[in-house]
């Protein structure tokens, strides 16, 4: 008489099998497919799926799947033919896949531990807006069984990429929206979008990346173009826009702090209630330019023209104590009136024919200053170093603080 013998799978596969002496009870059949699967034995299925609860069910050379609890998924056989797809030169492998199983809906919840990140979405979510990505290759139907040996004590699948940047690409698969949060640089995130094959992603950060790339063909730039910039640069970059013709640009009101604008060319533009804070716009055109009631406070404009400049109303003054620096600046004909300038160093700037009419000059740096037919009336200069300082023709009517010999004016 021929002994009974079974073959046995683990579930979802069966590339993977044993041929085993068929027992007299279930336990023992268990306690041999955990051995000899390596897998903690704790359901026998039917290739049909059917749940096998009693050996006597069991026939000689029956092929049967072992589950360690999850529910059968019911094989077919299907295999997939390499090809290869180009996009931008870039080649993408499809792999030689060959498996025995149809996997589970693409309602499913999937878990995908991404850089140590956990992340829960649904199948369908991974693979229909881009069905021929490789994420979608990874979590399809008839793919999952691939990283069945792929995943954290929690039984989340493992990506080795990083969780910053596959975020974003997440959120666009699922409501087909780009959005960054601050600090997520978009080259970061395209190179994800790369790896990953979410190419129409691609395109749209590669346009996002362009347009955050200064023009440098002497064209001004727009308010529109200029925004598109600011937008696209994670707060903890340097943003440099040296030599940046933004002539006759409308700036007015734009948060512009820490920017590099250094030689850039703002002759006539609108820069009206912007914040300037800490940028650096040593030796830029600002001639003829609109600043009123701009934030100016630790700015550097070092060798800057501002002649004929409008900047009524502006502030200057740092509660930290940093100290704007305009030193050498040509302010020909410039309205400063009723600015907050306490503290501002002005060291051999020109301010011919310019109007400080109200203003607070507290402690100001005024030494060698060209004050020539400057109007001053009302302004507060206590403490301020007028050393060395040209006020030939410059009205001091109306001081809130009378001027002292230690202050030595010419």
């Amino acid at each position: 008489m021929t002994t009974p013998r079974v073959t046995l799978f683990v579930n979802r596969s069966r590339e993977k099998g044993c041929v085993c002496v068929l027992p007299s009870n279930m336990e023992d059949l268990l306690n041999i497919a955990s051995q000899k699967l390596n897998i903690d034995a704790k359901k026998l299925y039917s290739e049909k799926g059917a749940l096998v609860g009693e050996i006597e069910v069991i026939r000689d050379n029956d092929v049967l799947y072992v589950s360690a609890g999850e529910a059968f998924f019911e094989s077919k056989t299907n295999r997939k033919e390499p090809s290869r797809t180009c996009h931008n030169g870039a080649f993408r492998q499809r792999a030689l896949v060959s498996h025995d199983w149809a996997g589970p809906s693409q309602t499913d919840w999937i878990s995908v531990n991404v850089g140590g990140k956990l992340f829960t979405t649904t199948r369908s979510t991974l693979v229909t807006k881009e069905p021929e990505s490789m994420l979608a290759r990874m979590f399809d139907d008839e793919s999952t069984s691939l990283w069945s040996h792929a995943r954290d004590e929690m039984g989340a699948y493992l990506i080795d990429r990083s969780p910053l940047y596959f975020e974003p690409i997440l959120n666009f698969l699922r409501h087909g929206r780009l959005i960054l949060n601050q600090g997520v640089n978009p080259e970061g995130v395209l190179e994800e979008a790369k790896f990953f094959g979410i190419f129409s992603l691609v395109e749209l950060l590669e346009e996002i990346i362009k347009n955050a790339e200064p023009i440098g063909d002497g064209t001004p730039l727009t308010r529109r173009e200029f925004v598109r910039i600011l937008i696209a640069t994670p707060s903890n970059r340097e943003l440099r826009m040296q030599g940046i013709n933004f002539s006759g640009a409308d700036l007015s009101k734009l948060d512009l702090r820490y920017i590099n604008f250094k030689q850039a060319n703002f002759h006539n533009a609108d820069l009206s209630g912007a914040n300037l804070a800490s940028s650096s716009l040593e030796r830029a055109d600002l001639s003829k330019a609109v600043l009123e009631g701009a934030n100016l406070q630790g700015v550097k404009m070092v060798c800057a023209n501002l002649e004929g400049a409008s900047m009524r109303g502006c502030n200057f003054e740092d509660p930290t104590g940093l100290r704007a620096n305009m030193e050498g600046c040509n302010m020909k004909g410039v309205d400063l009136e009723c600015s907050q300038m306490g503290g501002v160093n002005l060291r051999v700037a020109t301010l011919k024919n310019a109007s400080l009419q109200n203003c607070n000059l507290r402690g100001a740096i005024l030494a060698g200053t060209d004050l020539e037919n400057c109007n001053l009336t009302g302004c507060d200069l206590q403490d301020a170093n007028l050393r060395g300082a040209n006020v030939k023709g410059a009205t001091f009517e109306e001081m809130l603080t009378p001027i002292h010999m230690s202050q030595s004016v010419r």
